[in-house]
């Protein structure tokens, strides 16, 4: 079992670098800024659960900037290691499947967080905000299963 979950972290972290590559190569290509909904994401859970996130020195935003990138990766580290163990207990797919289904985990696991707390709408968003959100997604799922399988088929 821990095999599997540390099989699975490793395989997320390498989905989310690519998730990452792709949508700063998306950013420097189109000239758009960072989103900022991680960070508002992070204020307002801390805020809701009664820790804000203190300011002693007046760095808020770059705290909540580099809280939120890191919350990222936690998502994308922590569905590799949920895909990892699934797979482990049974749930097998095709790789293109089961790399689809690991990449919408993985925009749920984000984008319903955003809806919920209000910082985003995704029912408002235009075909590009779509775009820029489910291709690195969708890539990010096909890299992390396809890491996840091929390294059962390795030992």
């Amino acid at each position: 079992m821990i095999q599997s979950i540390v099989r699975g972290g490793m395989a997320g972290a390498a989905g989310t670098t690519v998730l990452n590559a792709v949508t700063y190569a998306d950013m420097a290509w189109r000239g758009r800024p960072s989103s900022d909904a991680p960070a508002q994401v992070v204020e307002q859970i801390a805020r809701d659960i009664g820790y804000p996130v203190p300011d002693p020195e007046g760095n808020l935003d770059n705290r909540l900037s580099g809280l939120g990138a890191l919350s990222g990766i936690a998502v994308g580290c922590g569905t590799g290691m949920a895909v990892s163990v699934l797979r482990r207990a049974g749930a097998r797919m095709p790789w293109w499947l089961g790399g689809l289904a690991t990449g919408v985990l993985a925009m749920a696991a984000t984008d319903l967080p955003m809806a919920r707390l209000g910082v985003s709408d995704p029912r408002t968003w235009s075909a590009k905000d779509w775009t820029s959100d489910v291709v690195p997604h969708l890539l990010y799922g096909l890299v992390t299963y396809g890491i996840v399988t091929a390294s059962e088929r390795s030992r």
